[in-house]
């Protein structure tokens, strides 16, 4: 009876590493799995040049992410000639599964992509040498964008000074080094709402700019909490923590009592010309909110996020912005 019960358990456990080592083949061979690349070759158009440059500077923050920033001053500003260069780091200390390094996204890097392949990865997430990136890079939002907003970015990354600098391959911890191959998945571009439609081009936009992925709550499969209602942390090396604002129209809690005159001014105040992002030290109010890239979009944009987020429902949620460390 013994025997025959030890070789049942050994085929059961034979059969869950058979079934552990095809799960693994699949997530790592197999996945991910959203098509190959378009064959596509994106116009240099005046046109699009200027299109993407205001949408990777001022709304997708591209250049945010894939440049160096200046942490040492209030907004993080971006040092001069380092756009596209890449670097950034964003790992363990922010709460993340891991070490995620913004690459080169400059000529330098990105010379022997093809502009289909450097259209899946914004769209889908899905890297040249079809390796998973992790959504700290917004693409499941990039990928409800118009397709012709898509490769003016492209068409403006194009243009970028080449910039020759290695950067180190980003680390996902375990077990999201095998769970990131689930994450990607194919574009669902939508086309942009006219402008006349202000509330659902103001999703849009703010589709775009990724607002709701700092002012809400995620968890490792999605929001947490109520979509746009803050409290979102992000944490300083000098033990600090500033956390996203409540942007819904609560009257109490949120921008309910915000007229669109001072929403705007709130980030036009950072692309004034006199603005000069103060030195902060340890026990100073800080921020990861992007306010002198935002500060530039334009203000028929922002009018349109207003009322975008106007139009939401109230979440009456207290967020205390910032404490210095303990």
């Amino acid at each position: 009876m013994k025997k025959k019960f030890g070789k049942i358990l050994s085929g059961l456990i034979g059969l869950v590493i058979l079934m552990l080592i095809a799960l693994i083949i699949y997530l790592t061979a197999i996945l991910p799995n959203v098509g190959n690349p378009p064959d596509l070759k994106v116009e240099l158009t005046p046109e699009r040049i200027e299109r993407g440059h205001y949408l990777a500077q001022h709304v997708m923050l591209c250049m945010d992410c894939h440049s160096e920033r200046d942490y040492s001053r209030l907004t993080a500003p971006l040092i001069p000639n380092t756009l596209g260069k890449g670097g950034e780091v964003f790992d363990q200390n922010m709460g993340l599964p891991g070490r995620f390094v913004a690459p080169n996204i400059t000529p330098a890097e990105l010379s022997d992509w093809t502009d289909g392949e450097i259209f899946r990865a914004i769209t889908t997430g899905v890297s040249k040498d079809g390796h998973a990136l992790f959504p700290i890079m917004p693409y499941p939002n990039y990928s409800q964008l118009d397709e012709e907003d898509i490769k003016s970015v492209i068409a403006y990354i194009r243009t970028l000074k080449p910039i020759e600098h290695e950067v180190e391959k980003s680390r996902p911890d375990f077990p999201v080094n095998l769970l990131i191959n689930t994450m990607p998945k194919p574009a669902n571009l939508k086309a942009k709402p006219p402008k006349s439609d202000r509330i659902n081009y103001g999703r849009y936009m703010a589709t775009a700019a990724s607002c709701t992925d700092c002012h809400t709550i995620m968890g490792s499969n999605g929001p947490v909490a109520e979509p746009f209602s803050g409290g979102a942390e992000f944490r300083f090396p000098d033990g600090s923590v500033v956390r996203s604002a409540n942007i819904t129209p609560c009257e109490k809690t949120g921008i309910g009592n915000w007229t669109e005159d001072q929403f705007i001014a709130r980030f036009k105040a950072y692309a004034d010309s006199a603005f000069v992002a103060p030195k902060i030290g340890p026990d100073d109010f800080k921020t990861v909110m992007p306010w002198t890239f935002y500060g530039k979009m334009e203000t028929e944009d922002l009018k349109a996020i207003f009322a975008y987020l106007k139009s939401l429902s109230p979440v009456e949620k207290q967020v205390a912005l910032f404490t210095v460390s303990e």
